[in-house]
């Protein structure tokens, strides 16, 4: 992938404006993917067992897949392919090839307490605000957030049949309109704010992390938000600093400058388009859904989490966070309770292809 450039702030009526940040897989490209699938499937190996020599990219499919993570790292820092054929495949299928366009990509990041590498992110009755509660296995519209990783990938398998509508909002930008409108605010993204994990870390790590919402790292700004897991850490965990005044104003501020149409767009995910976003210079959300009473039709998308090879740094206050913050290291995740001897195995070949730094399993 190319070296690092920096993405910069953007207004929903300039995505709206201008579509550069939608990308077409070409035929080619389709070809070559599924040809790689066919190889992958032969080998009879698990997800995590695969290798790029499994899953063989050699021209327009592997060009154009890493063009696009690449278009995260700068100018939007999102984008949204289109065309993937989900309807030829198995679900089975997908989640290969899925995984297998992930390979060149960077790490992929495990996501839960049962360390899933790759989430169904499908309305199966959970709750969402509650103790211990996830957003991906409900229907619930959600609290602007981002996720544990350089870059998240959503695939759409079936999109609901009204609403589950994506929300993304320039964190840039808010943290411009607030040094603009709100200066006096600005201290207070610099304070530790505690996250609670959701019950989702390792038994060896603690179920809260500080983190401050903003910081600079080399000249690139990163930000980091989940109401829900900051209040869920303030009613959970009674040894957690209580939040100051000015960090809840911040937090009210942000609650309805984060979803402000000036600022947020709203983004329709159909089948087969798959959902590029920078997690540190953008905030995303959905709005609730009603899905289909046919179970095959139900909203379903699959959910990736990846560290890329030319991520940015981010600041040392987040390290407690993500372990790691040099550009370019595999950092972040939930690391859960199910971690296996595959996944470290998977952890060290991938963190080589890609020349990573990696003190999770070195």
């Amino acid at each position: 992938m190319s070296q690092l450039t920096q993405c910069r702030p953007w207004l929903s009526r300039e995505v709206e404006n201008d579509t550069n940040w939608i990308r077409f897989l070409s035929e080619a490209a389709i070809t070559d993917i599924d040809n790689a699938l066919q190889h992958a499937k032969k080998t009879s190996k698990s997800l995590l067992s695969l290798t790029v020599d499994d899953f063989p990219l050699n021209g327009a499919g592997r060009e154009e897949i890493l063009a696009a993570y690449a278009s995260t790292q700068q100018s939007w820092g999102f984008c949204l392919v289109k065309g993937f054929p989900v309807e030829r495949y198995s679900v089975d299928d997908i989640k290969t090839l899925y995984w297998g366009l992930g390979l060149y990509a960077g790490v992929a990041r495990t996501q839960n307490k049962q360390s899933h590498i790759i989430t169904s992110v499908k309305d199966t009755g959970g709750q969402y605000k509650v103790k211990g509660g996830r957003g991906y296995n409900t229907n619930a519209g959600l609290d602007f957030h981002v996720d544990f990783c350089d870059v998240v990938s959503l695939l759409c398998i079936h999109p609901a049949k009204s609403g589950g509508t994506s929300l993304i909002t320039s964190s840039l930008a808010i943290h411009d309109e607030l040094k603009r409108t709100r200066p006096d605010l600005e201290a207070a993204l610099h304070k530790p704010f505690y996250f609670s994990l959701q019950d989702a870390g390792s038994d060896e790590e603690p179920n809260i992390y500080p983190c401050p919402l903003y910081g600079v790292a080399q000249g690139y700004a990163a930000f980091r938000t989940n109401r829900k897991n900051i209040t869920a850490a303030q009613e959970y965990f009674e040894d957690v600093p209580r939040l100051e005044d000015d960090q809840v104003e911040v937090l009210n501020w942000l609650d309805e400058m984060l979803k402000d149409p000036r600022f947020c767009y709203s983004m329709n995910i159909e089948k087969g388009d798959i959902q590029l976003l920078n997690n540190y210079t953008v905030v995303h959300s959905r709005t609730d859904f009603e899905d289909y009473e046919d179970e095959k039709r139900k909203r379903h998308l699959l959910r990736l989490w990846m560290t890329i090879p030319n991520s940015q740094p981010l600041p040392d206050t987040w390290r407690a966070a993500f372990k790691d913050t040099r550009a370019g290291a595999v950092r972040g995740g939930n690391r859960g309770k199910c971690i296996t001897d595959e996944f470290i195995a998977y952890e060290k070949r991938q963190a080589r292809y890609h020349g990573m730094h990696n003190i999770f399993s070195d």
